[in-house]
This record gives structure tokens, C-alpha cells and sequence, in this order.
């Protein structure tokens, strides 16, 4: 028997009860459709919630990237000012830089420099105290005092050195959102977003007229009693309405659809309504369609079958209705799932992209601090094991000197000795990148340092370049180690060089300054700035904002190490200053170093030979050295000087000696030693057991500092004239 026959049959023999079928079809369909369409709209309310919170997301997503901003983290407010005015999404944004007690310290919507509010116009202070500074916060709405219009906030901290520094805030106006709510609903809908006090930020129909008014009390405090859900309301502008809403994650604002009691009647009658019509088409016409229902009722099926198996290999069907409305809604709801899947799927992909460049970027930052680290330690081990070895050799010389009155071999040491004191300097830039050594901390004058760093600075330059000096008289003193001082200076007239191929003026000086708001971290005081400034090339911002990086250089391969800035940043951080650097393509570069004056008097210059008779001394010095060089020939000195020297090679030797009972006038000690007992180590052991017992440490390079009062420290290699001089103080002292 055919299909169409069997369709006749059946339709003959339900044509009686197909009547009371009709009417309860149409019943259930009128419940079901109100059904599906208060789901409909509550999945679309719960869409629009996450919508704005994507919106929020993105725009903190820019903050946090202003967050990572090198300026930022150098102090430097006004490059950062034109980076945020670059950065501004649209001309109705603010990026705002305030410090953790709301001051306003940068605001795109003002010039750089001019007055802003010192108070928060938002309720992020609230929302600090409540929920913490850590993480990202909304605002609720507020009206800007300067934009004189309804705007809210978005607050991320920014995190310098582990703690938090500044917060980074994007003023909005809430007018942004309006195109946002205006494109995702139908016109017949009314959709509005409110904050957490109820204020309305957007709304679909009459925005000009409900923006900024509050929802009534009854509405706020059923939007306050749960995260969603649905209510028999009015709008504001008297419809009754059945109110859908949803909670923005982020912001913890509130999303509402209201939809009029007419259109949620409206939808479910003409859905019954033509359900109706259609039924009793159909049972008018059944006997004529029953043929033509069993050729067509397979074929929607297939057509479903078949754009599944396109969905299932990942393409995107090109589904047709095919007036079978059970197998339009399922094929069109997977259609939108699978477009759901291929966003998630995207988004996905983007994040580990994001979160692969962030460990990227990490791992690089890691590695140059590791080369850093590992450059200090193997210069700062050379350098120890240089200084023991021109230690040896100084004293060898002096004693020579001192025991020989042949002028010819006077002359001899004479010029062994000025060899050694430039194998010294050598053997102090090797400490440029290791910390600073306190030992070798002097107190001079800016100026005079600066002048006697002129020669080498001169050797540095071509001839087409003309230096020109300009120094305050008197220059306040600074608290430097010398050489470092003139490494920097050489490195900032090298860098300044390169950038004149053709020749110009390179400018240094020293002022003295009395700063109220020194840059950066800075406290307010006095200081010497030292600037060097020249008219070259000068560097374009991306090349700006890494300059100060180890190892980045613009340089061709053998021409630059990408050392020569980060040395003489190192060396304005050591002496407790800072270095700021301005510089624009074509106008030439200028570099500030900022030291503080130093309180302490100016150091006595060295003697310019040791032709002088070695001072006497006298009494028992442990001299504890483990190198035997340096401890057969500066025993030899001081026993010359007249002291009984008592030798320990280690310091656990030493320990030993006082736990025997010897008790010398004064311990003489290297720091860095083999065993367990550091020169350190020594020092605070005698100072805990023999408080009046004086010591003197000496160090070729070391990491350690003692932090002992009254201990003196004397950088290798040390003249014996110097050595003697506080022996035989401190002896007498004691």
C-alpha cells in the first residue's frame, strides 16, 4: 500500500477527533510558545549581561596594558601622559592616573601639568575598601567634574616593585553604551542598564530623558535581592511590562529587558492563531495534501541530516527553512550553538596565543637578568683575585722603594707603581654591573670629579665634535665611587658620539638643584644634576622605551654592546640618585643624573707617590689573609712598621687563635676567604665576644657589606702608608 493511501486512511479516520486535537494543540502551543519565549529572553538578558562585561573586559584589558607602560615603572609622568592620550579608545574616554589616595596625577581630558581634582568623584574609594585594591573595579556612575557629564570608571592597580604604586583609571562616558543596547534589541523591547545603585546608564527607548534617573525603590531593591530573574513590573514611563534581569559579572551592574504584556500575548496568540488556521487548512484539505505530504515529509529530515554532518566537520551550513517549524527551530538553534562553539573556540585560541607571547616576554626578561647576574659575579670574582694580586704587587714596590736608595731603581719602581695603579682602574670597571663597594665610596666635589674625568671623555671624541663644560662653583659634594662616576660619563659621550656622525656640540654639566618634587621615586632634598646633552639623531619612542635595557642596542653587530645606558643607570641607582632620559628623533638626546649632596665632608686626596717614610707603629695585629702573596708581603710591611704580626690563613685559624687565648691589639682581616668564617663572619664574632678588641677588614671585591659600627674597610689594592696610619690608630685608640 502506498504512503499517500495510508495517509488518506488515517486522515479519514482522525478527521472527527482532530477537532478536539486542533483545540488542545493550540492551547499547548499558546503555553509552550510563552514558555520558550520567557527562556528566549532570559538567555538573551543573560547574553546582553555577559555583552557588557566583554565591553568592561576589553577596556580593562587596555588599562592593563597602560599598567605595563616602561614609563610608568621609571616615574616618567609625561611620557606616559602622551602614551594614555595615544592609547584613549575614542575622544569620549579619560585615562586617569591617580595614587593610592585618589590624587589625580595625570588626565588626558587636561594638559600635562595643569591643576586636577585631588578628591575621587567616583565610588571606587568605597569599592577599594570593600572589595580590595588588587583586582579590576567598575564604578558606578558619577558626573565628571571636568566633562560635566554622566561618565564611570574603570580602576586597575598598577604594581611597581610588589607593591602598588599608582592606580590606573578609564573615565567612560555612559553615553558609550547606548549604541550597544540600541543594536542588540528589538525596537518593541526595552532594555536598560542600571548600576548598583539603580542609576540608569543606558536604556533603548527615551535614553535622553531616563539616562542618569533612578530606577524606583521597589525595582532597586528587587535587583539588589538576587543576581536574576523576572518580575511583573511598570517601566518608568508608566507600560506594564514583565522585567527580565541579569547581574554584568565584573561591574556587578544590572541588565534588564522588559518586555510589554501586550507583545508577550501578542507572540504565543498569532503563533496559536496560526497554528489554528493552519490545522483547520489542514483538515479541510487533508485527503488533497495526503499525497503530497508523504513525498516532502522525508525530505526537511534529510536536509537536517545533512547540515548537521557539515556542522559535525566544522564548516558553517548554509541552512534553508524548510516549513517545518519543529525542524527550522532545532536546525537554527544548532546553527547557534555551533557558531557558540567556533567563538569559544577562537576566543580560546586567543588567550593561549596572549598567554604564550606573556611567558615569552617573561623568559627574555628572566634571561638578561640571569646574564646580569652571572656578567657580576664572574667580573666581580676577577676582579677579587686582580686586586689580590696588585695588592701583592703594591706592597712589594713600597717595600722595594723603601729599602733601595739607588735612584735608578727608584725610577724603576716608580714606574711599576703608576703600571699598578692603572691596572687598579682597569680592574674597577670590571665592578660596573656588581654591587656597589662601599670601600671604594669617596666624597667629592661634582665638579672636580668631573673635570678629571674630562680626559678620557675627550679621548672618546672625533675631532668634528666640540665639547663645552658647564659646572656650578662651588659644586655641593656627592658621594660616588669615582670610578664608576667616570665610566658613566664616558658611556653617555660615547652613546653621544655615535649620534653625531657629522659632528656637533656635546654639552655636560653639573648644577646644584633644590628639588621640592624631584622626579621619580625621589625624595625632596638637595641634589647635583649632571647632564649631558647632544644634538644628534635622538631615538624614536619604541627605541626610547627600551634603551635602558642590558644588552638592546641599535648598533650594528661589533659596534654596541646595549651596556653603555644601563651602566650609568646602574651607577645613579648605587649612589642612591636616579637617571631620567628625554629624547626625540631629530632633536638630539639629553640624560639626567640626579645624586644627592652628601652630608658627610670631602674625602682627603690620596698622595701622589709613597716617597714618604712608612709611619711606625706598634702592639700585636692578627692578620688573618688567605691568599699567601699578598699575606708573605703585607706581613713583611707591617712587621717593617714595627708591629708583631700573628698570622691566621682563614678565618676558622683565626677563631681558633682568640678561642686559645691570644688577644691582639687589633684584627686585621680580608673579607672574601675560603672555610666557614667570612672576614664578616670575624668582625661580629670579635665584636660579640671582645667589644673594645678593634678590627679593619679589607676586600678585593665582595657582594657582602659589613653592617658593623666601627668597623673600617679598606678596598684592595691599599697603599701601606694608609694601612699603618689606621693600625696604629686604631691600636692606640683601643
Amino acid at each position: 500500500m502506498r504512503i499517500r493511501t495510508r495517509l488518506l486512511i488515517l486522515v479519514l479516520s482522525v478527521l472527527v477527533p482532530s477537532f478536539i486535537a486542533a483545540a488542545l494543540a493550540v492551547a499547548y502551543v499558546y503555553r509552550e510558545e510563552q514558555k520558550s519565549q520567557t527562556q528566549n529572553v532570559a538567555e538573551a538578558t543573560r547574553a546582553f549581561a555577559l555583552l557588557v562585561d566583554n565591553e568592561l573586559q576589553a577596556r580593562a584589558g587596555i588599562l592593563r596594558t597602560l599598567a605595563g607602560a616602561p614609563s610608568l615603572h621609571t616615574g616618567n609622568l609625561r611620557q606616559f601622559y602622551d602614551f594614555s592620550r595615544r592609547m584613549a579608545p575614542t575622544g569620549e574616554t579619560v585615562i586617569v592616573l591617580s595614587d593610592p589616595a585618589g590624587r589625580q596625577l595625570v588626565n588626558t581630558r587636561q594638559p600635562f601639568g595643569a591643576a586636577l581634582p585631588q578628591r575621587r568623584s567616583s565610588n571606587l574609594g568605597e569599592l577599594i575598601r570593600s572589595s580590595g585594591a588588587g583586582g579590576t573595579l567598575v564604578s558606578d556612575a558619577f558626573m565628571a567634574p571636568i566633562g560635566k557629564r554622566f561618565d564611570y570608571a574603570i580602576q586597575v592597580p598598577v604594581v611597581v616593585d610588589g607593591s602598588i604604586r599608582y592606580f590606573l583609571v578609564m573615565g567612560i562616558n555612559v553615553a558609550a553604551l547606548q549604541p550597544m543596547v540600541e543594536r542588540q534589541f528589538r525596537s518593541e523591547w526595552i532594555a536598560t542598564l542600571v548600576d548598583r545603585q539603580g542609576t540608569v546608564l543606558a536604556r533603548s527607548r527615551n535614553p535622553e530623558r531616563y539616562v542618569g534617573q533612578r530606577a524606583s525603590a521597589f525595582a532597586r531593591e528587587r535587583l539588589r535581592a538576587a543576581r536574576e530573574g523576572l518580575w511583573q513590573s511598570q517601566t518608568l514611563d508608566g507600560i506594564d511590562v514583565r522585567a527580565f534581569f541579569n547581574t554584568v559579572p565584573t561591574s556587578g551592574w544590572k541588565v534588564l529587558v522588559s518586555i510589554p504584556d501586550s507583545e508577550i500575548q501578542r507572540v504565543p496568540l498569532q503563533a496559536a492563531a496560526l497554528l489554528g488556521g493552519l490545522m483547520a487548512a489542514l483538515l479541510a484539505a487533508g485527503v488533497l495534501a495526503a499525497h503530497r505530504m508523504a513525498r516532502r515529509a522525508i525530505g526537511p529530515i534529510e536536509y537536517l541530516g545533512r547540515s548537521a554532518d557539515e556542522l559535525g566537520q566544522g564548516k558553517e551550513p548554509s541552512y534553508l527553512r524548510q516549513g517545518v517549524l519543529e525542524i527550522d527551530n532545532v536546525a537554527l538553534r544548532m546553527l547557534d550553538a555551533g557558531r557558540q562553539i567556533r567563538q569559544s573556540q577562537q576566543e580560546l585560541e586567543q588567550r593561549v596565543a596572549e598567554a604564550v607571547a606573556t611567558t615569552e616576554r617573561v623568559q627574555g626578561a628572566l634571561l638578561k637578568a640571569q646574564k646580569l647576574e652571572a656578567l657580576g659575579r664572574l667580573t666581580g670574582g676577577i676582579a677579587h683575585e686582580f686586586n689580590n694580586l696588585l695588592q701583592t704587587l703594591t706592597t712589594a714596590l713600597q717595600l722595594a722603594e723603601m729599602t733601595t736608595t739607588q735612584p735608578r731603581v727608584q725610577h724603576l719602581v716608580q714606574t711599576c707603581k703608576k703600571t699598578v695603579q692603572r691596572a687598579t682602574a682597569l680592574t674597577g670597571q670590571l665592578g660596573s654591573f656588581g654591587r656597589i663597594q662601599e670601600a671604594r665610596r669617596e666624597t667629592v666635589a661634582a665638579c672636580s670629579q668631573l673635570r678629571s674625568a674630562l680626559q678620557l671623555v675627550k679621548g672618546a671624541l672625533r675631532t668634528d665634535i666640540v665639547l663645552e663644560v658647564d659646572c656650578d662653583e662651588p659644586a655641593w659634594p656627592v658621594t660616588v665611587e669615582p670610578l664608576q662616576f667616570d665610566l658613566a660619563l664616558l658611556n653617555l659621550a660615547i652613546n653621544a658620539r655615535d649620534a653625531m656622525p657629522r659632528g656637533g656640540v656635546l654639552r655636560i654639566a653639573a648644577r646644584n638643584s633644590v628639588l621640592d618634587q624631584p622626579p621619580g621615586p625621589l625624595p625632596a632634598g638637595d641634589y647635583v644634576r649632571l647632564s649631558v646633552i647632544d644634538h644628534g639623531a635622538g631615538m624614536a619612542p619604541e627605541v626610547l622605551a627600551r634603551a635602558l635595557d642590558p644588552f638592546y642596542t641599535t648598533k650594528a653587530q661589533g659596534q654596541g654592546t646595549g651596556l653603555g645606558l644601563p651602566q650609568a643607570y646602574a651607577f645613579a641607582a648605587q649612589s642612591q640618585g636616579l637617571l631620567v632620559l628625554d629624547s626625540e628623533p631629530g632633536k638630539g638626546t639629553r640624560v639626567d643624573i640626579y645624586l644627592p649632596r652628601a652630608q658627610r665632608p670631602l674625602c682627603e686626596p690620596a698622595p701622589e707617590d709613597g716617597s714618604d717614610p712608612l709611619p711606625r707603629g706598634r702592639g700585636r695585629v692578627l692578620f688573618v689573609e688567605d691568599d699567601p702573596l699578598v699575606r708573605e708581603a703585607v706581613a713583611r710591611a707591617l712587621e717593617e712598621s714595627g708591629f708583631e704580626v700573628l698570622i691566621a690563613e682563614d678565618g676558622d685559624q683565626a677563631v681558633a687563635l682568640l678561642d686559645a687565648g691570644v688577644l691582639p691589639a687589633v684584627v686585621f682581616s680580608d673579607i672574601v676567604m675560603p672555610g666557614s668564617v667570612s672576614g664578616i663572619d670575624l668582625a661580629a664574632i670579635v665584636r660579640r665576644r671582645f667589644p673594645s678588641l678593634p678590627v679593619v677588614l679589607a676586600t678585593g671585591y665582595t657582594e657582602r657589606q659589613p653592617a658593623l659600627p666601627g668597623v673600617q674597610v679598606l678596598a684592595k689594592p691599599y697603599p701601606l702608608e694608609r694601612l699603618v696610619t689606621l693600625l696604629a690608630n686604631a691600636t692606640s685608640n683601643g
